[in-house]
């Protein structure tokens, strides 16, 4: 791997982004309530959530392009919530690429240093290039370039600057489906190298559980949850994490016993759920929401119930959809303990009886599940068609 400070310069020890008590508002309305956030030097950090949940802005007060109502923005030890823009050791590269048309590829990457009358910067220029893999294309104008490429010259325009921090807004936003998969693995690689942090504003969770090292998920101007991604998928402590990274499975049930596991009922039926896996909330008892990730659960026929092993969360039900989808088949099942629960299994040998109205048991590892507060909104965080768009 390429030595980190080769590309970086001097600001290497630029310290963590710190935010404290940091909101904004505009008249009555809060776009980010106040948040302490603190982003460790070199990781990646993305800010994951839907349009209008505050990312955008939170980002834009890190940059200096909005004045924060309350709170402070330290980069390593510097309090800089009242610099301009220009005096911020931080570069923004935007959805829209922003590169001079009548200018060449180096030239465009050359701006920052030239405006700030740099003259020799051949020897950056090319180490630029070469780190965005663009070296052939130097004497090329942005028009001649694909908009992946595009995107990775002004990310190297940004990163000659050597700031201490690199700020992301959408910026694979306007790429197609393919082309922003390959540019994800390309910004990570871009970011190993240099080793600078990354801050990266997206909506599209498996774009920041892709990328970034942790995951700060916002909803209405709040961070509903903070980690790394595996963790957030795997042990969301809200309904909205719960269906906003990925699919979750949320029956409603009633705690009957706690203890190293929590026993509950649903359905007419006993799950158990391990205890370190249950907000705080659950292990009072009550009403409670258990969580299951669909590709977590097996499907087998009602006919070989007998052949599932002991121990396993069990529900009984009854396919309503099927789709085929190559790697996996994703089931639809209605169940006494939940309508329309969602059940992915990879096609490896195929169970040609499990077809729409057969009756079926789904079950489980009871480690794979999880416990959430019933007083939460069961639907929060889950895309609806108009969201998609």
């Amino acid at each position: 791997m390429t030595d980190k400070t080769a590309h970086t310069g001097k600001n290497t020890g630029g310290g963590d982004v710190r935010l404290t008590g940091i909101s904004k508002s505009y008249g009555s309305f809060t776009a980010v309530h106040p948040l302490d956030l603190t982003v460790p030097q070199g990781s990646f950090f993305a800010l994951l959530g839907a349009s209008g949940c505050g990312k955008t802005t939170t980002l834009r007060m890190i940059a200096g392009l909005e004045d924060p109502t309350t709170g402070t923005v330290f980069l390593g030890d510097k309090d800089v919530t009242d610099l301009p823009p220009y005096k911020r050791p931080v570069n923004t590269v935007f959805q829209s690429y922003a590169l001079f048309p009548h200018m060449d590829i180096s030239e465009n990457i050359a701006f920052g240093l030239r405006r700030r009358g740099i003259k020799s910067v051949k020897k950056q220029v090319d180490d630029m290039l070469e780190l965005v893999q663009l070296g052939d294309k130097a004497r090329h104008k942005p028009h001649q370039l694909s908009g992946g490429q595009q995107q990775r010259v002004a990310v190297a325009r940004a990163l000659i600057n050597h700031p201490q921090v690199l700020l992301l807004d959408e910026p694979l936003g306007a790429l197609d489906l393919k082309l922003r998969r390959q540019m994800q693995l390309e910004l990570k690689r871009i970011q190993t190298e240099v080793g600078i942090t990354f801050v990266h504003v997206t909506h599209d969770q498996e774009e920041a559980m892709t990328m970034a090292d942790q995951v700060a998920v916002m909803n209405g101007g709040r961070v509903e949850q903070l980690g790394a991604p595996a963790d957030l998928y795997e042990n969301p402590q809200t309904t909205f994490v719960a269906n906003f990274l990925g699919t979750s499975n949320l029956i409603e049930a009633e705690v009957v016993e706690t203890g190293a596991d929590v026993i509950v009922t649903a359905g007419g039926g006993k799950l158990r759920v391990p205890g370190d896996r249950c907000t705080s909330a659950v292990r009072q008892g009550g009403k409670v929401l258990v969580g299951v990730r669909p590709e977590k659960i097996s499907l087998t026929h009602a006919d070989d119930a007998g052949s599932i092993a002991d121990g396993r969360n069990r529900v009984t039900g009854r396919i309503a959809d099927s789709s085929f989808i190559g790697v996996s088949t994703q089931y639809v099942v209605n169940s006494p303990a939940g309508a329309e629960l969602q059940v992915y299994e990879q096609n490896i040998e195929r169970d040609t009886r499990l077809v729409p109205g057969a009756e079926v048991v789904l079950h489980w590892n009871p480690a794979h599940t999880f416990g959430l507060d019933a007083a939460q909104d069961i639907d929060a965080g889950v895309e609806t068609v108009e969201d998609a768009g």
